[in-house]
Parts: C-alpha cells; sequence; structure tokens
C-alpha cells in the first residue's frame, strides 16, 4: 500500500510538472495560446506516462513474485524433498507459508524446512526492496522523457484520447473475455455432465432428485435429474415477484415525477432506496417469520391447504426487494423525457393523465424496460430469500401455496462443501446455470428488440 500510495503522490506531481513545463516553454501563463493543446492536457499526459507504465510493472510483479520466490525456496530443499510427489510437495510449501505467517511455530519444523522458511523470507524482503525501486525508477523515468518532449506544438490532447481510448478499449476487451471465460467453464462442466445424463432428461424430465449414491447397490443409486421442477419454480417465484414490484414501483415512478412536489419527491424517493441495501438475508428472515406465517394463517382461515414454505411468501417477499430497482430507473428514465414533448401533447389539448400514458411513458419505455429487466435478473438470481421462505423441494406444480425450489437454490445446494467435479450431482449445478444464462440471454434479446423498435420512433 505505500508503494501504491507513493505512486500515486509521483503521479499527482507529474501532472503539475507537466503542466508548468507546458506554461514555460510557451512563455508564460499570458501566451498558453501558442501551444496545440490546453496547459492540462500535457499535466494530464504527463501523468499518465508516470502512473500509467509503473502500475503496469507493479501489477506485474505482484502476481509473479509469489510463484519465483516459492520456486526459488523449493530449489533450496534437500533433493530427495524436492523428488516427492506434487501433492505432498505442496504441503511442505504451505507449510513454509504457514511459518511465515506465524501459524507454525519454527520448533515444530524439520531444519530443512526451517531454512527454506528462512530463504523464503529473506526473498520477500528483496523483492519488496526491488519493486519498490523498479516502479519508482519506471514512474520517474516515463515522468522525466514526457517532460522533456513537451514543446508548443506537442499535440498532447490527441495523445491522452488516444491513450484514453486505448484503455477504454483494454477495459471493454477484459469484460470481454471474462464473460467469455465462464461461459466457456459453465459450458464445458455442463457438456461433461451431458455425457452422463441425456440432454432430453434434463430439458424435459419431470423429477428432479439430483442424489447419487457411492455403490451401485446402495438405493437411490441413479438419480432424477429432470429441470421442469426446477425452472417452474423459478418461474413461479419470480413471476409473483415482477406482479408486486413492476405494477408498485412503476406508478411509484410516475407520481413521484408528475404528480409529486419537490419536498415529497425529496424524502419520499430516498425511503424507498434504501429498500434495496437492506441485506437478503433481512428479507429472508421476514419472509420465514412475519409473512408466511400470516399466509398460512390466512390460508386456514378460508379453508386452504398452505405449506409452512410456500412460493406466495417468498415472491412477495421478494417483489419488496425489486421495488426500488423498477422505481428508481423508471424515475430516471421518466425524467430524462424532454420537456418540450410534454408541452407540445399540452398545447394540443391533452390532459396530464393523456400525456403521460400517450407520450411520456412511450418515449420512456427503452428506459423502462432496462429497468424490469435488471429487476428479472435480480429476482431470478436471488437465493437467500427462497431458502428461508419456499424451501429446498423441487415440486412440479404451480400452486403458489406449495414448497417450490429454484434454480439458484439448487446450484447452491449442489456446490456446499467439498465436492469432486465427476460425478452427475456435482455437475448438474453447472448445467443449470447454462439453462440460467440462455434464459438470461433470451430476456435481454426481448429486452434489445423492444428498445430498438421505440428508439427508432422517438428518437
Amino acid at each position: 500500500m505505500m508503494l501504491l500510495a507513493l505512486l500515486l503522490l509521483l503521479t499527482l506531481s507529474a501532472y503539475y510538472l507537466g503542466l508548468r513545463r507546458a506554461v514555460g516553454v510557451a512563455g508564460g501563463p499570458e501566451a498558453v495560446r501558442s501551444l496545440h493543446s490546453r496547459p492540462p492536457y500535457y499535466g494530464v499526459l504527463t501523468a499518465i506516462w508516470c502512473g500509467l507504465p509503473a502500475l503496469l510493472i507493479y501489477a506485474a510483479w505482484q502476481m509473479l513474485e509469489g510463484r519465483v520466490i516459492t520456486h526459488l525456496a523449493v530449489a533450496q530443499l534437500p533433493a530427495d524433498m524436492q523428488a516427492l510427489s506434487p501433492a505432498r510437495l505442496n504441503l511442505i510449501v504451505n507449510d513454509i507459508r504457514n511459518v511465515i505467517n506465524g501459524n507454525i511455530a519454527e520448533g515444530q519444523i524439520g531444519p530443512a524446512v526451517q531454512a527454506a522458511a528462512e530463504h523464503y523470507r529473506r526473498l520477500q524482503t528483496i523483492s519488496g526492496m526491488a519493486s519498490y525501486v523498479v516502479v519508482v525508477a519506471a514512474a520517474l523515468a516515463g515522468l522525466a522523457l514526457v517532460r522533456r518532449r513537451i514543446h508548443v506544438r506537442l499535440r498532447a490532447r490527441n495523445h491522452v484520447e488516444r491513450l484514453v481510448l486505448w484503455l477504454l478499449a483494454a477495459c471493454s476487451t477484459i469484460a470481454i473475455f471474462t464473460t467469455i471465460g465462464i461461459v466457456l467453464s459453465v459450458l464445458y462442466e455442463a457438456l461433461r455432465f451431458f455425457k452422463s445424463v441425456p440432454l432430453t432428461d434434463f430439458l424435459f424430465g419431470l423429477q428432479w432428485s439430483p442424489q447419487m449414491a457411492i455403490r451401485s447397490d446402495q438405493v437411490g443409486s441413479s438419480g432424477a435429474f429432470g429441470a421442469v421442477p426446477v425452472l417452474a419454480g423459478t418461474l413461479l417465484v419470480s413471476g409473483i415477484a415482477m406482479a408486486v414490484a413492476v405494477p408498485i414501483g412503476l406508478l411509484a415512478a410516475i407520481y413521484m415525477s408528475e404528480y409529486a412536489g419537490r419536498r415529497f419527491r425529496a424524502v419520499a424517493k430516498p425511503l424507498m432506496e434504501i429498500l434495496a441495501g437492506v441485506p437478503t438475508v433481512v428479507y429472508g428472515f421476514f419472509a420465514a417469520l412475519v409473512v408466511a406465517p400470516l399466509i398460512r394463517s390466512a390460508g386456514q382461515a378460508v379453508g386452504l391447504d398452505v405449506s409452512s414454505e410456500s412460493a406466495l411468501a417468498a415472491g412477495l417477499v421478494m417483489g419488496i426487494m425489486i421495488i426500488p430497482f423498477v422505481s428508481s430507473l423508471s424515475d430516471d428514465m421518466i425524467n430524462a423525457v424532454p420537456q418540450a414533448l410534454r408541452d407540445g401533447a399540452y398545447g394540443l389539448g391533452a390532459t396530464k393523465s393523456e400525456t403521460i400514458k400517450q407520450v411520456v411513458l412511450p418515449a420512456a419505455l427503452p428506459g423502462i424496460v432496462g429497468g424490469v429487466l435488471l429487476a428479472v435478473s435480480r429476482a431470478i438470481g436471488e437465493t437467500m430469500i427462497v431458502v428461508m421462505a419456499a424451501g429446498l423441494t423441487a415440486n412440479m406444480t404451480l400452486n403458489p401455496l406449495k414448497t417450490v425450489t429454484t434454480v439458484t437454490v439448487q446450484i447452491v445446494t449442489l456446490l456446499v462443501g467439498d465436492q469432486e467435479f465427476d460425478s452427475p450431482k456435482t455437475l448438474a449445478a453447472f448445467a443449470l446455470g447454462l439453462l440460467l444464462f440462455v434464459i438470461t440471454l433470451g430476456l435481454n434479446i426481448i429486452a434489445l428488440k423492444v428498445v430498438r423498435k421505440y428508439r427508432e420512433q422517438y428518437e
């Protein structure tokens, strides 16, 4: 952290020195118009070349430092230890690191491991000092190089914009490759699952019981991996949540943006957005201890058979949690509609409600669709509320008063604990993840089509 703070200080100093240098070569503050670019661009250019290369060197150093030091420390071990299997050698490396971190007393290990730990500690010290020297030297070299090249005709703005463009492209590339990596990793494990379980059985099977026995003679040695009950539970809970969140959130957004006064809006909107900051486990407690018993008592009062854990309880509480996503984004989109559209509707004799229904909402529809899509994704991905209020049983039902489960809950259940990724039970989690990804992709495609259609009409 000290090195990063020093690098930040050098970068700020580079900006100031580059700015002063540009003003100096121009002949003073009165003559800065002779420069090709505004003076701050020269400061930014100097700061970028001071901080960015040094930061990249620091990042690469941090990524490689542990591997290099470990390799050098292992090289100090006796030959018989170096010839051990990789698993046992990793145990020795862990002992060395535990000694360094103080988790194991030095008297509890052998002299060879103790000597390797001392060597590891010395290498860490040398590496820390070397990183300071190299990073600071790179920062100073970049500062001196760019500052020396500053002159009146240097196209500083062009250089800065090009560097920023490369930085933005690099960030976009990282995001794209991260997404591709996630998809490929899930797809690879899902394909391993489909080698054991046919795709048709997974997509159209009506029973979900992913319990696999260790031996073939045990009961339940072949599990049932039909995803329809899990998917039905996901859609049921998400549908209930959206039936609560979308109308309330959209109507709240319309009221706050078109009818409410400034004082009420200044108080009501922050209070509503507090709901988005409440931890989901708190919503889960509320659903399990308050909402679910109320629903069960109300159902029993009218003669209905209501489970202690139900999709209705989870969906209602999840809808309350999602209201701020819909209302806040919809409110922002409605406020972004140009006032000229409203004035034109009023000029044609439309009432306020007619203007909202026929002008404002259609114009804000792309943003509203985006907010609803975000809310749907939030509902599909919710886990804690479903675990505490809807249960873990995969029932093939559309009755909201029954216990159901969702895709995300099953993924968590299948991957809890120490798991080996060589059985259909564990690999089923990746198949469910791939199914969830395909569903979300379909929702995105639908939303993009809606947005494109209305943008062509109102822009």
